[in-house]
């Protein structure tokens, strides 16, 4: 990557980090036979840097779908709304399972973290979009902008690539 093209990716990632940071569930979706399929996940206590990771167990739908189509999204909504779309990819590393393992996963797995069953869905993050929601003049400017007709340079949609 060129230097502006480096600087401008980094600036993408932390971007998505600030606004994804602190937020609990993401809804993963991904491609069934029957069409997409969105499912409640918790989120990993690591910081972003352009990969997202989810801990489940081998004997699910969503591990088995990445096997025939590898593309996901992955929303969440917190302090603004974000939407990351990616490539999912099915990991098996004992190493990572028990770094990213916490307490919670026991309740919410049912397992421990030596389960022979427990896997890894990697994320690699190719593109995210946002929309701000806690700057109320930024919105004030962009409804009065649209009820008028105006060109506003307010955008409270923005779509950033992270490849």
């Amino acid at each position: 990557m060129a230097n502006g093209q480096t600087t401008a990716h980094q600036e993408a990632v932390e971007t998505v980090r600030e606004l994804i940071k602190g937020i609990d569930i993401a809804m993963l979706t991904t491609v069934s036979e029957d069409g997409l399929v969105s499912r409640p996940m918790k989120t990993q206590e690591v910081e972003f840097d352009g990969d997202l990771w989810f801990l489940t167990k081998e004997d699910t739908d969503k591990y088995h779908q990445l096997q025939d189509n590898p593309h996901v999204n992955v929303a969440y909504v917190g302090k603004s709304y974000v939407s990351i779309r990616g490539q999912g990819e099915r990991i098996e590393d004992r190493a990572k399972i028990k770094e990213l393992w916490n307490p919670g996963y026991a309740k919410l797995l049912q397992t421990t973290s030596d389960d022979p069953q427990l896997v890894l869905i990697k994320v690699k993050a190719e593109a995210a979009e946002y929309w701000e929601t806690g700057n109320w003049t930024k919105m004030m400017k962009r409804m009065f902008s649209q009820l008028t007709g105006a060109r506003s340079e307010t955008e409270l949609n923005h779509t950033v690539n992270l490849k």
